[in-house]
């Protein structure tokens, strides 16, 4: 099983891309995990929001096959515990071709495109989170769905 993070622009916050090394270690035991980081659109400031969020998508879009099963990570999206997450994740890797990909979008969310392609949106939280500081949050939760699917102890921690 396969599963993918796709998100937009380097992570520059101290120590964020320390926590995303060691979680992408530790997923290593129960999938394969990448995370691919697309570069910033350029010249975001002529763009419009929407203008931004359509180019954005389209990058989004060009990494995503067909059979992908997609979950747009949106505010707006359904929460879930941490226990509810992991039978979700369950239920998705179940689906079509066994791969997950999970995209964190840009600073004005997703593009309508994008949107209707998706099979889920998942909200991490009702608070806002950075871009950079939701990747290491949604790894870390990643793990632990993972954790609680395998019935280890990491999910009690």
């Amino acid at each position: 099983m396969q599963v993918t993070l796709l998100c937009i622009g380097k992570t520059n916050l101290l120590g964020v891309g320390d926590l995303i090394a060691e979680y992408e270690k530790r997923l290593s035991r129960f999938c394969s995990f990448s995370v691919q980081v697309l570069p910033d659109v350029k010249n975001p400031n002529a763009l419009t929001k929407e203008q931004l969020m359509k180019k954005e998508g389209e990058l989004f879009l060009d990494k995503i096959k067909p059979h992908d099963v997609l979950i747009l990570l949106d505010e707006n999206g359904s929460e879930y515990s941490s226990s509810q997450f992991a039978t979700k994740l369950n239920d998705w890797l179940q689906l079509g071709s066994g791969k997950c990909v999970f995209v964190i979008g840009g600073a004005y969310g997703f593009d309508l495109e994008l949107k209707r392609r998706s099979n889920f949106t998942l909200s991490l939280s009702k608070m806002t989170f950075n871009h950079q500081m939701v990747r290491a949050i949604f790894i870390e939760q990643l793990y632990r769905g993972f954790a609680i699917l395998k019935g280890l102890p990491y999910h009690h921690a």
